[in-house]
């Protein structure tokens, strides 16, 4: 399972994905912060720093993947530009691969995210997808439900 940035510490997630998802947390990447060992009070605790040890977006994602999981993904998923790199890495492996990119066309029901808007740009990935063949699901023209009631 994979964790973009814009949505909270890998930490988090982790606990998250098992408990909901039943993902186990070793395959959970995202954003991470930096963390030290100490001993307070004769007890071993990690502590969290002020400052980022790693940000899951764009050429970070591919770098994360296989940092924390050690493997090239079989299937990746995505949404915009921030996710191109990632869905290369994955492509370019051996063997059969599936990329599929959410084209969010459906300001209506949810988010639309092209070329020009400022929230989840989708641009030079959508010429990609394109041009190799990746799956496209358009928001609007594919999916009968955005949010269940």
């Amino acid at each position: 399972m994979h964790h973009g940035s814009q949505h909270g510490a890998m930490e988090f997630l982790r606990v998250f994905a098992e408990e909901v998802y039943g993902v186990p947390p070793e395959h959970v990447v995202g954003s991470s912060i930096k963390t030290r060992f100490e001993v307070r009070n004769d007890k071993p605790v990690l502590l969290r720093l002020p400052e980022l040890n790693f940000i899951d977006d764009k050429a970070g994602k591919p770098v994360g993947i296989n940092q924390y999981i050690g493997r090239r993904p079989i299937a990746a998923f995505g949404n915009s530009d921030g996710d191109l790199q990632m869905l290369q890495w994955t492509f370019a492996g051996n063997g059969p691969r599936f990329c599929l990119l959410i084209h969010h066309t459906d300001a209506d029901r949810e988010w639309a995210y092209d070329r020009n808007s400022k929230v989840g740009h989708l641009d030079i990935a959508l010429d990609e997808a394109r041009e190799r063949g990746w799956t496209i699901a358009d928001m609007k023209r594919d999916w009968d439900t955005v949010y269940t009631p």
